[in-house]
């Protein structure tokens, strides 16, 4: 039975923010599309001349920067962003070898460092890491009891699953926590490791590190329930996964 409870009106939370300065366009768009992918929303330049312009506009968490730039080069562009009351997260991209460069770049007050060409899944990692190092301690959580998606309900409290024409379907321990994992990431592309990393963190019970096969097994769980479940959830090719629905809290 689904405890009543009076709606909380959620603020959607912004998308951590990244500027990517890079005069190699094709590696610019690529990083820039895989950072979307993955819930960010990436502003990509090629050179210097619009730093301030893009810091101006808004806020920006996380700045990768290329040394090797037209113009102003990326140490210099450093400097300047290190010398800001709010400055940003900064993480330096030099050509592999170049050390002199590195130990500059971090010298100046750079956070990180990564040689070019840059892997976008090891340089997600590194904004991830710079994010947890760097974020405010939490405030208290606004009250909410579950989730709502396509007419499906998920109970916290009382660990329940409701199809949307009220069937209750049985979870496991784990199939509950993988759950309620994509019903908090709605739409934002989920790899294993992140799976595994939000699942630990509210779980003490031990979790196949087998992510698909335990997705699997929930994906024909509720489309045994409601034919539709198939739906919840898309398969991104050597990314992830997405839960795709709206989800609301209440």
């Amino acid at each position: 039975m689904i405890l009543a409870k009076e709606s909380v009106s959620v603020e959607p939370k912004r998308k951590l923010t990244v500027l990517l300065v890079d005069d190699d366009e094709k590696l610019r768009q690529l990083v820039a599309e895989f950072l979307q992918r993955h819930g960010m929303e990436v502003i990509a330049i090629p050179d210097g001349k619009e730093v301030d312009a893009a810091m101006a506009r808004q806020t920006i968490d996380v700045v990768v920067l290329d040394v090797m730039l037209p113009g102003e080069d990326g140490l210099s562009i450093c400097r300047r962003l290190t010398a800001r009351e709010a400055r940003p997260a900064i993480i330096m991209l030099s050509a592999a070898g170049e050390d002199a460069d590195r130990i500059v770049g971090l010298e100046l007050g750079a956070d990180d460092y990564l040689p070019k060409p840059a892997n976008p899944r090891e340089l997600l990692a590194r904004i991830r890491a710079l994010m947890r190092r760097s974020a405010p301690p939490s405030e208290p959580a606004q009250p909410y009891v579950g989730y709502e998606f396509s007419g499906w309900t998920l109970s916290i409290w009382a660990r329940e699953l409701q199809t949307p024409d009220g069937v209750v379907v049985p979870l496991t321990g784990s199939e509950f926590a993988l759950l309620r994992t994509f019903a908090e990431h709605p739409r934002e592309v989920l790899d294993r490791d992140r799976v595994l990393s939000l699942v630990r963190g509210k779980s003490s019970f031990a979790f196949d590190r087998a992510v698909d096969l335990q997705l699997s097994r929930l994906r024909r769980k509720l489309t045994a329930a409601y034919g539709e479940a198939g739906n919840l959830f898309r398969t991104v090719r050597n990314e992830g996964y997405i839960f795709v629905s709206a989800v609301r809290r209440f």
